[in-house]
Parts: C-alpha cells; structure tokens; sequence
C-alpha cells in the first residue's frame, strides 16, 4: 500500500528527538526519509534502553524514533561530505534539521545556501527559541526541560502547592516535531499551486506556548496566575483523579447533564439540588467544598464496583493506567498502537504504532530503524549514480561510513 506522502524525499539531518519525530510522522505517511548522520551516529544512538548489549543498533529508544528512515553516514567535515549533502539537496523535497541557530549557516547550508541549490525544497528547522529570535535568544540552548519550564508548561503542572514538575514526556521536542509536520505539509501544498519552496523556522517554546489552552486567556482576561492542580482542570468541576477503596478514577463531567447523571449514580440526587453546586460556575467557585463530598463517597467502594456503576449510568470515567496497564489494553492492541516489528541483529519487538488513520493510505510501520550508515551505499548508487570505485574512494577518505 503505497503512503499518501509516496514520492516526497526528505533530507533529515536532524538528531535526538524534535526533528526526527517529524521524520517519523513523514515515514509512517510514506515519504521516503535519508537519515544523514555523522561518523558516530544519531546522538540518541547513545541512549538506553537498550535491547541486550550496550551498542550503537540496539538502542531501544532510537528503533523507537527512526522506522521508515534510510541511514546515510556522512562526514560534513570534509568538503566532499558536503558535496554529496549538495547533490541529495538538488533531488530533496524537505530538507529538515534541529541544530543551534547558526550551526547549518556554519556548514554552507542556511536557508539561503539551500535554496541557491534547489529553489523548490521546504527547509524545515527547529530549534528552542526559532532562528527568527531576539539575538541573546536564539543561540540558547534548549533541552526538553529546559522548554517546558521557560514556557510556563512546567508552572501549572504538578500536585496542588507542589515543586515545579516536568510533563512525563518530553513533549517540548514532540509538540515541536508535530507542529513541523503541519507546516511542512502546508508548505509543500503551496508548492503544488506556485512552485515555490519556503522555510519553517519552528521554536519549541512557541509550540509549548501554543497549546497552553486556557491558561494565556485566564491571565490575558482575568489577570490570573494559573498554578498547578494536579490531575484537576481549572474550570470545569468536577474533572480529576478520586481515590477509591483500592485505587484511583478519573471523573470527568464536562457539562451540567453530565452533573445530574452523576448523583444520580452516587444514590446522592441532594447534591445535584444544591444551590452551591447547580451549574459549573458555581461548583468551580466551590470546588474544596465539592471535592471534598465527592472523596468522600467515592472512598466507599472499589475501583472496579465504581466503573461498573459508571459505566451503566454513563458517566466519563477512566483508570489512571500505568505503562504495563495501557500496552495490554485490548483497545490498543485493536487499533495496532503497539506493533511487533523485526530488527536486524536485535531480533522482535514492540514499539508504539502510527496514530494517523486514513481510509485510503493510513500511517504505517513498514520498515525497521537502520543501522548506522546501512543504506549509504543504496543511496550513493542508486539515487547519485555513484560508480563502486567512486564508493570505495569515498570510504577510503573517509567521508562516508566503511
């Protein structure tokens, strides 16, 4: 089954996690990714977990990041290293990379050098402030958590009156990676109806920023300082985790109907009656007063005897699932979220599937992550008709992997 991106070549030249989660995106919908790495690979290459022996192929956290991608080894050191990146950009359609502002500038390969090549490519970076930035800005480096804390992310996130919390993953590289894959389609659609390329110049803390909901418009409006409040929302009540007599439940009621439903299940109709808890303003505005009636009866029974009852009453509810719990969930397993796939040397195993469902040409895993530099020779033969000797000579210099 051929993607709905069959035909689009990208020139990744990104590492770690933000760029080549957008790579991933683009694989799984069928664009064909060359991975160019340096002599000693992707830095994730260096990051566990691994899959028996400490080594470069086995990490578990790069196979997770890189299927559907083509490995090229290329030393961009050596002039004739940028040579062939010169040759892969002039038949590319995206060109995507998450160095430090300044760092492809460095190399010959800013915005400017890349277009003089190939006046059609969509030149995708990301990078933690955007290359567009305020000067004392743009060359800071920006880890994940770095990210999530500057955004303010980190600052409404965490336990009620608790330290300042990191999200669990790192969604400042994965928002910023998803967010790049939205504009790289948006670019390339533009340039089926006037032919010309563009630049994504994609910032982390704008991507965190971007999807901080409700939190910009309490302070924009109501001069609010959101803090954190665990698992609840700070609008909408009730909307958070409640201990059971053995474990927790997420109760959601998004609307008043919901409300109504909701005491009704919990034999505690006086409650949908009262005049501090009739709508969700009021319940918000006595949100201690509520939480503290609901912890109360739901402490009554178990987790399982709540769900049963929830379920028959339609009421939002949830299990607050650990790792295990959710990779064995059936409805994960129905919807292929977990996929078993074969990677050379290591064996099977099982990583997080596509998400993206379409009739016609769905996300897929089609290809196992490359190990280091194994597709360098396809690429060199095949694609820039190099010669065996014009390979070997290569090899011998150097300047792709032997």
């Amino acid at each position: 089954m051929d993607g709905a991106l069959k035909g689009v070549r990208v020139i990744d030249l990104s590492h770690v996690l933000a760029g080549p989660t957008a790579t991933m995106i683009l694989g799984d919908l069928g664009a064909e990714i060359i991975h160019v790495e340096p002599p000693k690979g992707d830095d994730a290459r260096e990051y566990g977990p691994y899959v028996g022996r400490v080594d470069k192929d086995r990490s578990a956290y790069f196979i997770s990041l890189n299927r559907n991608k083509k490995s090229l080894v290329l030393d961009l050191k050596q002039e004739k290293g940028k040579a062939i990146l010169r040759e892969l950009i002039a038949v590319g359609d995206v060109i995507i990379e998450n160095f430090r502002p300044g760092a492809m500038e460095a190399l010959g390969f800013g915005w400017e050098d890349v277009q003089r090549i190939n006046p059609r490519i969509i030149y995708a970076s990301i990078s933690g402030f955007g290359h567009d930035a305020l000067p004392e800005y743009a060359s800071r480096p920006a880890y994940d958590v770095v990210v999530q804390a500057y955004s303010g992310l980190m600052s409404i996130t965490g336990p009620e009156d608790g330290p300042p919390c990191r999200v669990g993953s790192s969604v400042g590289d994965i928002i910023a990676g998803h967010q790049a894959v939205i504009g790289i389609l948006a670019a390339l659609y533009y340039r089926t109806l006037t032919g010309r390329g563009q630049r994504y110049d994609g910032a982390m803390v704008d991507g965190l920023f971007a999807i901080m909901e409700n939190a910009v418009v309490r302070y924009s409006v109501e001069g609010q300082i959101p803090r954190p409040l665990g698992t609840a929302h700070p609008s909408i009540v009730p909307f958070q985790a409640f201990k059971t007599k053995d474990d927790w439940i997420i109760v959601a009621i998004g609307v008043d109907k919901l409300w109504t439903q909701l005491c009704k299940v919990l034999g505690r109709e006086d409650l949908s009656n009262d005049e501090r808890f009739r709508t969700n303003p009021l319940r918000n505005k006595n949100r201690k007063a509520l939480v503290s009636v609901l912890s109360e009866e739901l402490e009554k029974r178990s987790y399982m005897e709540w769900a049963e009852v929830f379920e028959k009453g339609g009421v939002p509810y949830s299990p607050v699932n650990n790792i295990r719990q959710i990779c064995e969930d059936p409805q994960i397993s129905y919807r292929d979220m977990l996929v078993e796939i074969e990677q050379k040397g290591v064996g099977r195993i099982k990583i997080a599937g596509s998400p993206f469902r379409l009739s016609e040409t769905p996300g897929r895993v089609y290809r196992n992550a490359p190990a280091l530099g194994e597709h360098t020779d396809e690429i060199l033969s095949s694609l820039l008709k190099k010669t065996d000797a014009e390979i070997q000579s290569l090899k011998a210099e150097g300047v792709i992997n032997n």
